[in-house]
């Protein structure tokens, strides 16, 4: 045989908005996403949080940036971003030791991941 006839076809495009990803898949891309997203987040919880214990006029003001919608939501985002990436690494922690690298457990731990993290964040709000 030739190399070209050996040659693999090769997709077509890889659009990324088209190709169905796995739910696995989307876990761990949600994964490094909410790393990057608490990263970058970090200076403005750590200034939240200097402002908290500054004094009790920092705590008043505090209380009242906090108050606003768009602050309330992006709380809640990182809360998510929070419980989803420690829930997530837990799965691969345990992946990493063998445990349930099998298709169907990958998938249904992927699931389990996502719910307890949204049901979690929905308690604690």
């Amino acid at each position: 045989m030739t190399e070209a006839t050996m040659k693999k076809e090769r997709p077509k495009h890889l659009d990324l908005r088209v190709i169905k990803q796995p739910l696995p898949a989307i876990a761990s891309i949600l994964h490094r996403a909410s790393g990057a997203g608490l990263f970058l987040m970090l200076p403005f919880l750590i200034f939240l949080f200097e402002l908290s214990l500054d004094s009790s006029l920092g705590f008043s003001i505090f209380k009242a940036f906090v108050a606003y919608p768009l602050v309330k939501l992006i709380l809640i985002g990182l809360l998510w971003a929070f419980l989803h990436h420690f829930c997530m690494g837990i799965r691969i922690l345990l992946i990493d030791i063998h445990v349930g690298v099998e298709k169907e457990q990958a998938r249904s731990s992927a699931m389990t991941v996502m719910v307890v993290s949204l049901a979690l964040t929905g308690e604690i709000r």
